[in-house]
């Protein structure tokens, strides 16, 4: 049985760079800093298995003149020769993710096609089609080992919790109990990083010499975000990972100098973070550390944030969203943005690089603007980020808004590009939110 897991390409839609001053286009991100971890995590459960994945946005990034859409993924069908091809889905990539499943099923109709991810958790009847056998909601390692091991016995997939699948051209939920699963515990896989050593390169960011990857200490998030997917893909809650996993997945990855950590938050428990802190001192792990921390978190425990800078942590992802206490209100933040200079300065005196995120409404007007970018300057981190307050689908803003949404290309759903109407002229919002982009202490990217 072969099984080849696709990551698609980004999407190409970037209108904040397209319309930012030439001075700014340098620091707007255009990729991510890491390999796709819950693809690993998917190959890690099927280590039993022939398992071969096409890291498509590493393709592009390595070789900006690798073949179109089409010819790599033929590529790839003739070369592994699969039995059942797995795609993994967030918004902004789905109109390519459906592109990869129908050109699969015209090279090969017998060919099984799953659907993951985190669009197809949220958002399972965008996937009711022709090109789409399967949809593996959540977590879905167990799950989709599962659909491995009945399709290589020509079985149904009756009898398999959670999942969606098409029967007689319909589809249909299955009735199956969903058996209970904890991929933070006792169902955590190691993801197969071997599977994407070929691209490791690509994982390089800024000026940094030495590749990142991915790893987690927990899933979901206990707060709720208005615009955030992540607590909905959970269902409110949160998986924590036990100590010793961690250290043991941060001492066999020697290929990787710098580690993300893709939590949410990634001191969502102060004592446990404390106590990884303690672990990785003990076992002299050298590493650099990139972690999302939240700025009221920093502020709160400032003694943790100067732990954390000594056992490695160098640069940290903040997300203010907004400097106004009605805006954080409105975005069911939980934290008040007085308190955003104080985790500046925490983060500044550690010597931490700070990413400072701020999310910018459609109806901004020129005044809104001009208060953005006198606090912005006033308060410098050394990275800064702004994007586009957009209802991701799936979340509360998303239905919260949903009438006033005038462009449904999920290409475009990536915060790079407004959705909804502007109230300034659109080109003009966008040369604005370019422009805040130099508002900033450093000169490198992240």
């Amino acid at each position: 049985m072969r099984i080849l897991l696709i990551n698609p390409p980004r999407s190409p839609w970037n209108s904040i760079l397209q319309y930012a001053p030439d001075e700014a286009k340098h620091f707007i991100h255009k990729k991510l800093i890491g390999p796709p971890l819950g693809l690993l995590t998917l190959a890690g459960a099927l280590n039993d298995f022939d398992v071969t994945i096409a890291e498509l946005k590493a393709e592009y990034d390595s070789d900006p003149n690798a073949p179109e859409l089409e010819v790599l993924v033929e590529k790839y069908l003739k070369e592994v020769k699969p039995d059942i091809v797995g795609v993994t889905f967030i918004a902004s990539e789905f109109n390519d993710g459906i592109r990869i499943l129908n050109i699969v099923k015209r090279y090969n109709p017998e060919i099984l096609t799953v659907a993951g991810g985190l669009h197809a958790t949220l958002c399972p009847g965008d996937f009711y089609l022709d090109s789409v056998d399967v949809i593996c909601k959540g977590q879905a390692a167990g799950i989709f080992r599962e659909i491995v091991t009945a399709k290589s016995k020509n079985e149904g997939f009756e009898k398999i919790g959670g999942i969606i699948y098409k029967e007689n051209g319909q589809h249909k939920a299955s009735s199956a109990l969903i058996k209970p699963w904890n991929a933070a515990r006792e169902n955590f896989y190691f993801p197969r990083r071997d599977l994407i050593k070929q691209w490791i390169n690509t994982y390089i960011v800024g000026n940094s010499p030495d590749p990142s990857t991915y790893i987690f200490t927990s899933l979901g998030c206990q707060y709720q975000c208005s615009f955030c997917s992540i607590w909905p893909q959970f269902d409110k809650n949160v998986f924590q990972r036990e100590i010793e996993s961690i250290i043991t997945e941060l001492k066999s990855i020697d290929d990787y100098a710098v580690v993300r950590f893709s939590d949410a938050n990634t001191i969502i428990n102060v004592n446990f973070i404390d106590k990884l802190c303690d672990r990785i001192l003990e076992e002299g792990i050298k590493k650099t550390y990139v972690m999302d921390i939240r700025f009221d978190t920093a502020a709160k425990y400032p003694h943790l944030i100067e732990k954390l800078a000594k056992i490695g942590l160098k640069v940290v992802i903040c997300g203010f969203e907004s400097f106004r206490e009605e805006e954080l209100l409105k975005y069911n933040k939980s934290a008040s943005a007085e308190i955003i200079e104080q985790a500046i300065s925490v983060f500044h005196a550690n010597d931490v690089m700070l990413r400072g995120n701020y999310v910018v409404p459609p109806d901004y007007t020129e005044n809104d603007f001009e208060a953005l970018s006198e606090y912005a300057n006033r308060n410098k981190v050394v990275y800064a980020g702004y994007t586009i307050l957009s209802p991701m689908p799936g979340t509360v803003y998303y239905e919260e808004v949903k009438p006033s949404i005038i462009d449904f290309d999920l290409s475009k759903y990536n915060f790079f590009n407004s959705v909804m109407q502007t109230k300034l002229p659109l080109e003009e919002f966008y040369r604005k939110v370019g422009s805040l982009w130099l508002i900033k202490k450093g000169n490198d990217v992240i």
